[in-house]
């Protein structure tokens, strides 16, 4: 059936069910067996069947619009925009656009990626671009809830403003990453694992000999800032090794991760491993090795008594082992390469996108929590 527009009654006749079982099960409404649903959704795939999305949103009297609302550098985060990605195109395969909130300034600074500077409440961009990218527009005309069905709230944090009212504006919402805020809890969650993902990093570089490691961590209330400053200390604790742990900026760059290197190496040269959270960052580590004239990479690090208390002396040529929390382009094209966790951002925008598509449908529960997977990518740094 290619020469023509494949009807819900085709699919119905191929299925050998009714057009309203074929309806439902495609739209995970109605009482539909799991077996005859999938059954439905076989054969609608089998016969190229596409459903016409704005009849559907006449019938749920929908927008058709999800909304997204990130941490307000963003757009200068190669993180942020990957994830971005997953999240419209997973909401695009269920019929939906979908609109960028525009960030919230917070008095005083915050905790924010960056120094955005714009100011007032969440707003509404427009729907997608026809490539698929989010791209913002002007101000709304309404409350948020009569314009999307739906809302994604990523790494959302305590001090943002904006999170309690997008959490309060009457749909369901789900948060990349837990709040931590006292306000109402969202309608879903996607999450990682940020303190097992660090204390693989602080147990990789002391298997590799490291014996005084440093972690240049997050400022900021989002859970995973908050969960890798708690973890380093933790880990310290339970391991006997003393970590040095230095605060930076949530989005710092590479400039400002070299700066605070280069401090924390003259004021304590017996550091032989830099972990560094933020996203894209870690180049700035290299840059202050080199200058103090540290060799990166495994090298002659020790490799006995990997919890020793004593971290030994050391010279301005011993090895230093360099990782970051993040995973991307900066990591991957560094030389050498950085080991890195990686937190699979579009596959990560694609869950969360699909949770919410999945709480519009029916097909799961309110407060559903899912979680998602991260890797550790070893490479020539450590």
């Amino acid at each position: 059936m290619t020469s023509r527009t494949v009807t819900l009654l085709d699919v119905a006749r191929a299925a050998g069910v009714s057009k309203s079982t074929v309806s439902d099960a495609l739209q995970g409404s109605g009482r539909v067996a799991a077996a005859t649903r999938d059954r439905v959704r076989a054969v609608a795939e089998e016969l190229g069947y596409r459903p016409n999305s704005a009849a559907r949103r006449l019938r749920r009297s929908s927008t058709g619009a999800i909304g997204l609302h990130l941490p307000r550098t963003a757009t200068r985060l190669d993180y942020y925009m990957n994830l971005a990605f997953g999240a419209v195109e997973r909401a695009q395969e269920e019929g939906f656009d979908v609109m960028l909130l525009a960030p919230t300034g917070i008095a005083g600074g915050g905790d924010s990626r960056g120094s955005g500077d714009s100011a007032g409440p969440a707003s509404p961009a427009s729907p997608t671009s026809p490539a698929g990218t989010p791209s913002p527009a002007g101000p709304p005309s309404g409350p948020i809830a009569s314009r999307v069905d739906g809302l994604l709230v990523i790494d959302p944090e305590v001090d943002d403003s904006a999170v309690p009212g997008l959490l309060d504006a009457g749909v369901p919402v789900v948060t990349g990453e837990r709040y931590l805020g006292p306000t109402a809890a969202p309608t879903g969650a996607v999450i990682c694992d940020n303190a097992a993902s660090l204390t693989a990093l602080l147990d990789h570089v002391t298997e590799r000999g490291a014996r005084h490691p440093a972690v240049l961590a997050p400022a900021g209330t989002s859970a995973w800032a908050t969960a890798l400053r708690a973890t380093a200390d933790s880990w310290a604790r339970e391991r006997g090794v003393a970590v040095a742990l230095r605060t930076v900026p949530f989005a710092a760059t590479p400039g400002e991760a070299e700066e605070t290197t280069l401090a924390l190496l003259r004021t304590d040269p017996s550091v032989d491993a830099v972990i560094c959270a933020p996203d894209g960052a870690a180049p700035g580590v290299l840059r202050a090795a080199a200058t103090l004239g540290r060799p990166v990479g495994p090298g002659s690090l020790p490799t006995a008594a990997p919890h020793a208390r004593t971290a030994p002396a050391t010279h301005p040529c011993t090895p230093l082992l360099v990782a970051s929390c993040v995973d991307g382009t900066a990591t991957r094209s560094a030389e050498p390469p950085l080991t890195a966790v990686d937190l699979r951002p579009a596959a990560y925008g694609r869950a969360c996108a699909e949770l919410l598509c999945d709480i519009l449908a029916g097909r799961t529960t309110p407060d559903t929590v899912r979680r998602h997977a991260w890797a550790l990518e070893t490479r020539a740094s450590t």
